[in-house]
């Protein structure tokens, strides 16, 4: 089984936490961020194959990081599945106009999470 490597970008250690449990069931690797630009800095430089990202954040918020990701060369293709309170109609549509591939809204349901994070990976 392949490892992949996972960008988690929340401002919540409790956010993170739940995260990570999640991916260790199914033995993926992971890095965090705490906030928006955080995450567009270590997209770079650790170059993830995939992303779980906030909207609410210090910094620079999700849609923004999102947007970011997108317009460089070296992150543009990492999928980039949005994990947020934000559930509002407007919310999703911004994520998804900015270049989310997923949107989940929390609390997280693990089941939901995992078939989203492996739609994205088989890709």
């Amino acid at each position: 089984m392949n490892t992949y490597k996972i960008l988690l970008v929340d401002d919540s250690e409790t956010v993170l936490m739940m995260e990570k449990m999640i991916l260790k069931k199914e033995r993926f690797s992971f890095i965090e961020a705490k906030n928006g630009q955080e995450a567009v800095d270590k997209a770079v430089t650790e170059k993830p194959n995939l992303i779980l990202l906030d909207i609410m954040m210090p910094v620079m918020n999700g849609i923004e990081a999102c947007k970011n990701i997108r317009a460089n060369d070296v992150t543009r293709e990492i999928p980039i599945i949005m994990v947020t309170t934000r559930g509002e109609e407007e919310n999703v549509k911004l994520a998804f106009q900015n270049g989310c591939d997923d949107y989940v809204t929390k609390p997280i349901n693990s089941t939901e999470l995992l078939t989203k994070i492996r739609q994205c990976l088989s890709k």
